[in-house]
């Protein structure tokens, strides 16, 4: 099973692979763009072992985010957890 993580396209590099460094949550990625072509810097991204495999906007980028938060704050790491 893979977590997905909102991260924000901080800069791209346009070479053959599109890299870009990316955010998630304050640590930085590099990784392939090239399979979101229409992504710019300041896009959230889904990545999947090194490549962006999907955009979200922002609005759900950040509530996704805050979930996450509100779970890591709430000591439970796994949603099947009463």
């Amino acid at each position: 099973m893979c977590l997905a993580v909102p991260g924000q396209v901080l800069n791209i590099e346009e070479d053959q692979l599109r890299m870009a460094t990316v955010s998630f949550g304050g640590v930085t990625k590099s990784i392939s763009l090239a399979l979101v072509p229409e992504a710019v810097v300041g896009d959230y991204v889904i990545a999947h072992v090194g490549f962006a495999i999907s955009k979200l906007d922002e609005e759900a980028a950040r509530r996704t985010l805050q979930t996450y938060a509100d779970l890591a704050a709430s000591g439970k790491s796994d949603a099947t957890e009463g």
